[in-house]
């Protein structure tokens, strides 16, 4: 069984992702009121050491795995792009402190794409020197969840680190066929920054399809279905699913198209645009607001879930050798 530290937790992608593996969280680290309730509600064995740059107080014990996404706004082409000037940025300094701290085999840090050009690219090298002083091989991908079973584009910049293994690190995030599930022409197309398109959204599900018209059956869950045209964009740019969900357009503006009549999508539309089961975040006195923002910041389960399993037969190589 793999043991894994949690950075940056948010409502815990990872925990979701990698039960099934039989992988269990060590602890967390998490400081927002509602996604600690969530936490609490769903992991009430786990503890919580809260702010991640207090680390150096933080009880030790061995863990197989590090992973967390630090805050992404500091390099978000969307906001002022101070990188590691802004004190959000330098979360990323105290990951590599925390992975030093507890020195596991595997670490998993995720970020926004434009974490790839903040500060010239000085930013994102100075966290990869840092990992690498510490014996760390890396390699790094922008995955983009829409390749991955949910009808969301979301690309996010994903680094596989494993002690003095760069090649084992590789393979984690560039094995051949690495989307085995998908079609051959969608696997050729997963380098593309295509959106996902118009199409059907199953309500029931969230699994977007081209119908052949009239009443049909969702191809993921069997639901019958009878449709007009359905897309997923916002009132401002219109734009299919592009970009995903964050914690602000979330709750502002995503819009749902179904028959011409816009209504505003659901947290439960968003948990399952995530990969989370249905009411993950419907805790005792849950508000819609809290729920939109952390489903917004958290990672895509199903991706998670992906990179779990390749660590997994990764890993299991490694042991075997």
């Amino acid at each position: 069984m793999m043991r894994f530290g949690s950075v940056c937790s948010g409502i815990e992608s990872a925990s979701v992702a990698w039960n099934g593996l039989g992988w269990r969280a060590a602890w967390f680290s998490e400081i927002d009121p509602f996604a600690c309730r969530v936490l609490s509600h769903h992991y009430p064995s786990v503890p919580n050491y809260g702010d991640a740059n207090l680390f150096g107080g933080w009880p030790h014990e061995s863990v197989d795995v590090i992973a967390g996404g630090t805050p992404c706004q500091s390099f978000s082409l969307a906001g002022l792009r101070k990188g590691l000037d802004d004190p959000r940025g330098n979360v990323m300094l105290a990951f590599v402190g925390i992975v030093e701290r507890f020195r596991p085999r595997w670490v998993i840090w995720e970020n926004v794409p434009g974490v790839l050009s903040s500060n010239g690219g000085r930013d994102f090298g100075t966290f990869l020197g840092a990992l690498e002083k510490l014996g760390y091989g890396w390699a790094y991908r922008t995955l983009d969840a829409q390749f991955f079973g949910v009808p969301q584009r979301r690309r996010r910049v994903f680094v596989i680190g494993c002690f003095a293994d760069q090649s084992s690190a590789a393979a984690v995030l560039f094995e051949r066929e690495s989307v085995r599930w998908l079609p051959a022409k969608k696997r050729e197309e997963n380098a593309s920054d295509a959106g996902v398109g118009d199409g059907v959204r199953c309500l029931e599900c969230g699994v977007i399809w081209q119908p052949d018209g009239g009443l049909e059956c969702c191809p993921m869950c069997g639901a019958l279905q009878s449709w007009a045209a359905i897309t997923c964009g916002t009132l401002s740019d219109g734009a299919h699913m592009g970009g995903g969900l964050n914690g602000q357009d979330a709750n502002s503006g995503r819009l749902l198209v179904h028959a011409g009549l816009p209504r505003r999508l659901t947290p439960l539309e968003c948990e399952r645009l995530q990969g989370f089961p249905s009411g993950y975040t419907d805790i005792p006195g849950a508000k819609d607001g809290p729920r939109f923002r952390a489903l917004g910041n958290a990672w895509a389960v199903p991706v998670a879930r992906w990179i779990g399993d390749r660590i997994a037969t990764v890993n299991s190589r490694i042991m075997s050798a």
